[in-house]
This record gives C-alpha cells, sequence and structure tokens, in this order.
C-alpha cells in the first residue's frame, strides 16, 4: 500500500479522532480508513490508536508517529508546490480558515474564482468560529475578523470591517424606530454570545455612547443572528458584508445611521514568512487584489 496514503489516513483519523469522519472527507471507505492505519500499525509496529466504541486517541508512540507523518506531508506538499511552480502551474492542497459568515458572504466565492485561475490546485475551506492553532491543524492561512490579531501571526489586512444595527420592517413596524442609542434599552435585540452581548458601544463625532441592551437570545455566529433579524426577531448588530444585500432589498433597514459601530478589519493571517508556499501567496496576493475595492461597499448609504 502508499505509505505517503496510510500516512495522510493516519494524520485525519488522529485529527478528528474518527474512522467515519476521515472515510467522507477523503472520499473511502470506512474499511480501507482502518486498512490503511492496520498497515501502518504493521510498517511501525506499534499500536497508534486506542479504540473503543465511543472514541479513538493516540498511544504515545502515536503521538510521536503524528508529528513525523505531518513533518513528511508537509515536506511533500512543498516538494510538489516547488516543482508545479518551476513547470508555471501551481498543484497541491491548500488548508484556509475562515468565519462561517465571511465565508457564507464573500470567501467562497473568492475562492472558486482563485481555484478557475489555477485548476490544479485544491483548497480544503474551514469555515468556523473557534480559534485554530494555525500550526496544529496545519492550516495555511487563516481569514480572521479581529481589531487586534494574535501578534505570533504574520496579518495582512485585506479590507476593512464596518457593522451597522439592523432590524426588518415588520419588527419596526410593531416596536417602533429608536431615534436615540439609550432607546435601544426598551428594544428587544439579538446579540454575539462571544462578545458585545449586553454592551452596544457607538459613537456619532466626539460623541460616545454605551447601551446596555437586553438580549434575549444570543448566538455565536453572525448569520444565525442575520437569519433572526429578518425573521422580525428583533434589532442585530450585523458585518455589513452580510447586511448590505438585505439593505439594499429593502429586507432590513438600518437603526441609527447616523451612529457608528467600532470598526475592524478582516486580516489574513499566516505563521511565518519564511517557506511561504508559491500556493499561499498566489492565494494571499489574489485575496488583496479582491478586496482592494470593498465589493460589498454600498457607495450610496456610504456602508
Amino acid at each position: 500500500m502508499d505509505r505517503l496514503t496510510a500516512m495522510q489516513v493516519f494524520v485525519e483519523v488522529a485529527t478528528s479522532g474518527s474512522f467515519s469522519a476521515t472515510a467522507d472527507k477523503l472520499e473511502m471507505s470506512r474499511a480501507m480508513v482502518t486498512r490503511y492505519v492496520g498497515e501502518m500499525e504493521r510498517w511501525l509496529a506499534a499500536r497508534l490508536l486506542q479504540r473503543t466504541t465511543r472514541s479513538v486517541t493516540l498511544t504515545d508512540a502515536g503521538e510521536n508517529c503524528l508529528r513525523r507523518c505531518q513533518q513528511m506531508l508537509a515536506l511533500m506538499e512543498n516538494v510538489e508546490e516547488e516543482t508545479s511552480d518551476r513547470e508555471g502551474e501551481l498543484r497541491g492542497q491548500l488548508r484556509v480558515t475562515c468565519s462561517v459568515s465571511l465565508c457564507y458572504a464573500q470567501l467562497a466565492a473568492a475562492i472558486v474564482d482563485f481555484l478557475r485561475l489555477h485548476p490544479q490546485l485544491k483548497i480544503d475551506l474551514n469555515a468556523s468560529e473557534g480559534a485554530l492553532n494555525l500550526v496544529e491543524a496545519r492550516i495555511d492561512l487563516a481569514i480572521r475578523i479581529s481589531a487586534a490579531p494574535d501578534p505570533t501571526l504574520i496579518g495582512r489586512v485585506l479590507a476593512p470591517c464596518s457593522s451597522v444595527l439592523v432590524a426588518s420592517p415588520a419588527y419596526m413596524a410593531e416596536h417602533g424606530t429608536p431615534q436615540i442609542p439609550s432607546d435601544l434599552t426598551t428594544h428587544r435585540c439579538v446579540s454575539y454570545a462571544n462578545f458585545g452581548k449586553s454592551i452596544w458601544k457607538l459613537s456619532r463625532g466626539d460623541e460616545v455612547a454605551q447601551v446596555s441592551v437586553g438580549s434575549y437570545f444570543s448566538a455565536n455566529e453572525a448569520t444565525a443572528l442575520l437569519q433572526a433579524c429578518l425573521a422580525g426577531g428583533g434589532i442585530a448588530l450585523q458585518p455589513t458584508y452580510l447586511a448590505n444585500p438585505y439593505l439594499s432589498d429593502g429586507r432590513l433597514q438600518q437603526i441609527l445611521p447616523e451612529w457608528r459601530l467600532p470598526e475592524m478589519s478582516i486580516y489574513a493571517l499566516y505563521p511565518s514568512r519564511k517557506h511561504l508556499s508559491p500556493a499561499v501567496r498566489a492565494l494571499l496576493d489574489f485575496l488583496v487584489e479582491r478586496f482592494a475595492v470593498v465589493p460589498w461597499q454600498d457607495t450610496a448609504s456610504g456602508i
């Protein structure tokens, strides 16, 4: 059996903790996954995984093997990318992570356009809200929204990230429209579970307002709050990259438009400038150019 494939299968099982999930991700049968892992154990004459009906965990030998396999697979990817670059065509696979809402609104389509330019390249996109260790998760590029990104990572700003307060016309017809920030305290608000759940900060010129809102519904992800807002659930704080299409067609209306919310930035983050592969550099350059003119910007409203 192909030992490189066996290493890839073992790494995926060790990372996911599941033979079934590995089979789905690598598009092979569960029996074949088991066979590859068994081949690794026979090859090394050591048990690498402890298996029970509920979990898969690494043995001490498995921990050591995992690190070595990750190094060898990374080396092989580098060799493939360097070779393909000399031939003028990018090959191999990139692993990218991004928040769910930005992936939905912008990044998935951008990656499709990038792959049209590089048809021999593959991209595995992890859409999640959790903070990942880029090295351990073997992530080549992370697209994150932040005011202060992790200083241990190399960051490149792709675009500004502005936010607005929005509600559905149906909600405002029933509950009225806030005229000043303090009016928000009497409204039903939906908010982020991870930050800004109870305090919203707004500014207008030199004026600053901090409003304690009554959040009866919270979620850890922007598209969930968007759907709650569209359903008439209340007032939500939304990034413009997600809200602007709904503001344009009238399904949402902006609340307190003369007031501004804190602005963050969309960053491309990666572990190190050293050994940055041609494929990662090409994707990074593509995204910088793509977002140089903010594609979701509503020039009429300025948001």
